[in-house]
This record gives C-alpha cells, sequence and structure tokens, in this order.
C-alpha cells in the first residue's frame, strides 16, 4: 500500500514526533542542547512556524507547532537536520542521520485537544531534557514558544494562567494518553473532535483511521 501523504493544515497546531535512529543521543551535553535550541529558533523564523510547545529529549523530539504553509513543518524539519545534524556529526566524530525515518505528525483542534497535548508533551521528563513547562509556569520566558489562544484563555492575568497551567501539570498524563497520541503521529491522524476530523479530511486524504471489518459492499448496476 503507497505510503499516505502527511496531513497538513496550514493554521492549526500538529504534534511532530522525530525519533532518533538506533537510540543515538540527539545531544550529548549540554553545548549539544544549547546548539540545537539554537538552530530550532532560525529554523522558526525562516520557515515561518509557530512553537506552542516542545520537548527535547536524548532519544526524541517533540513540537507542537503550526505552520504557515503546507510545506513548511517537512520544510522546518529539513533545516533543522541540515544545520544541526551535520555540527553534531563533526563534533562526535559521527557520520550519518541521526533521525529514525521521517517525522511524524497530527494535527490538533484548537481548545482543550491542544491544551490536552501541551500538558502530557511537557510532563516532567529526564534529567537533562529541555521542555517549554518552565515557560508556561512562569519561571521563564523563552523565545522560542508562541502562546496559542487556548493557553491565554485560562486566565486574565499571567498568574492565573500560570497557576491553572500547575494544576493542570499536577494531574500527569496516563499510558493510555500517551499511546493515543503516538497512534495519532504515527497514522498522521487528526487529534479532536468529531467535527474537526471531518473538516480536516475534507481534502480527501484520510484523517482518521479506516474502522474495523471489510468495507461495505457496493451495489452492483445493471
Amino acid at each position: 500500500m503507497a505510503r499516505l501523504p502527511r496531513l497538513v493544515i496550514p493554521g492549526h497546531a500538529h504534534l511532530l514526533i522525530q525519533r532518533a535512529i538506533d537510540r543515538q543521543p540527539i545531544f550529548e551535553d549540554a553545548q549539544d542542547l544549547e546548539l540545537l535550541t539554537e538552530v530550532l529558533r532560525l529554523a522558526l523564523v525562516d520557515e515561518q512556524v509557530q512553537l506552542h510547545a516542545y520537548a527535547l529529549r536524548t532519544q526524541e523530539l517533540l513540537l507542537l507547532a503550526t505552520p504557515a504553509q503546507p510545506q513548511s513543518l517537512a520544510r522546518l524539519m529539513q533545516t533543522i537536520g541540515r544545520r544541526y545534524v551535520g555540527a553534531f556529526n563533526r563534533k562526535h566524530g559521527r557520520s550519518g542521520t541521526l533521525w529514525n525515518g521521517r517525522f511524524h505528525a497530527a494535527p490538533v483542534e484548537p481548545g482543550e485537544p491542544l491544551l490536552a497535548t501541551m500538558a502530557w508533551m511537557e510532563q516532567e521528563g529526564e534529567p537533562g531534557a529541555a521542555s517549554s513547562a518552565a515557560h508556561h509556569l512562569g519561571s521563564c520566558r523563552d523565545p522560542l514558544v508562541t502562546d496559542p489562544p487556548a493557553y491565554w484563555s485560562l486566565g486574565n492575568t499571567p498568574f492565573a494562567r500560570e497557576a491553572a497551567w500547575r494544576e493542570r501539570l499536577s494531574h500527569g498524563s496516563s499510558s493510555a494518553q500517551d499511546a493515543r497520541l503516538r497512534r495519532a503521529a504515527r497514522g498522521g491522524w487528526a487529534l479532536g473532535s468529531a467535527g474537526f476530523i471531518s473538516v480536516a479530511g475534507a481534502s480527501g486524504r484520510p484523517a482518521a483511521p479506516r474502522a474495523p471489518g471489510r468495507p461495505a459492499r457496493c451495489n452492483a448496476s445493471h
């Protein structure tokens, strides 16, 4: 079966997951992480992508990003690979890609589905990793991040929004949610309500997996 094209909806947030190849660390020290962060910052500007949340982990990159154009996400990841991987390889005496194939992406409905995806991404991760959690909790201002309207709706003041976000993160995430989000990204399936999924699939590219079972039999014409 031919591989489906990515489902990209300009102006909507997308969950992006890029895994490392063969358990190769994506960064090995603080200098690597600093370079990766700077490369990401510049690539976001160059490719007209807004970043709402992220988690840079040793085995994977997680991004929640809104593209301006249909090809913006692909160009973003290509730019990161071109600028970062070469420098990483030269520093650490290696060659070849860091990535385990193509990145995965899933459109995310605004509102609660977007907030749930942000919170999953910003849950406490591994030591030495970087994420946008500190930004949304008010510990710092992160130049990578553009807050989405759903985050602004959490309160009328920064303190109220940060408190609401702290409360949300305190609940953690479930293994079922982790599996659901990763499955959607792998398949390129839209995350959200039935209405959003219907709109996302209007281009003709399926926005949700087909229901199990055989397709309905067509009526033969005579």
